[in-house]
């Protein structure tokens, strides 16, 4: 596994667990908000951490740590990654995954495996905003839906997420992303953050007030029962 970033405890990254969190190298989107610009656009100039380390850390805090986080990054993009979610699920680990959807042969194969206890999917945008949001001139979004089915069909708990960036989504968009994927299970809408964005110019962008993004979940509800905020 190319692993380039490691947060060694997190009370905040996987619901009712203490986790352990790993970054994963490298991107297939250029969304403009992501906050991790280095792990998407130089991983190669990042230090890989060493696998060993992280399977000696996981022994030490046996009965300590019960959950493992694995983000980036696209953590889909790994060759090794069926392998090494199994070695984790051996060892008595819960495993939650971060990614954007685009892989959905990726996330079939972990699926049919079993071994995923936790999936957050990131939906960037309605269909037509993808390309812009995803930093690319052109995306299928048929992959991303076709994840999402995925995820709906597996009996695996998960939820969809969207970061509501200011300038580039509003409340419309907001309200087609949760009539596009009605009947999820959950729907969280993300604060944004102003923070190393990958494309610079969001740095100055103000976020959404918390009662904004309320007021969007409220009308999102109408198509996804279990919508929440996240950030603020």
């Amino acid at each position: 596994m190319e692993l380039k970033g490691w947060v060694r405890t997190s009370l905040i990254d996987y619901p009712d667990h203490i986790a352990t969190v790993l970054f994963t190298g490298g991107c297939n989107f250029r969304c403009p908000m992501c906050h991790n610009a280095d792990l998407v656009l130089r991983p190669g100039e990042m230090e890989t951490l060493a696998e060993d380390e992280v399977w000696r850390f996981l022994a030490r805090r046996e009965g300590l740590v019960d959950g493992v986080v694995i983000t980036g990054g696209e953590p889909t993009l790994q060759a090794d990654l069926p392998r090494f979610v199994r070695q984790l699920r051996e060892t008595g680990l819960d495993v939650k995954l971060d990614t954007n959807g685009y892989h959905p042969d990726v996330l079939e194969t972990l699926l049919d495996a079993g071994v995923l206890d936790l999936v957050a999917l990131d939906v960037k945008a309605p269909p037509e905003k993808y390309p812009l949001l995803c930093g690319l001139p052109h995306v299928d979004v048929t992959r991303v839906e076709r994840s999402i089915a995925l995820l709906g069909e597996s009996g695996v708990t998960y939820e969809l997420r969207t970061t509501v960036v200011p300038g580039l989504l509003d409340a419309d968009d907001v309200e087609a992303i949760a009539r596009w994927i009605a009947g999820a299970e959950q729907y969280t809408l993300q604060q944004f953050r102003a923070l190393n964005t990958l494309d610079p110019a969001l740095e100055t962008a103000t976020p959404y007030p918390i009662a904004k993004l309320q007021a969007m979940a409220e009308r999102a509800r109408t198509w996804v029962s279990h919508t929440a905020v996240r950030g603020g």
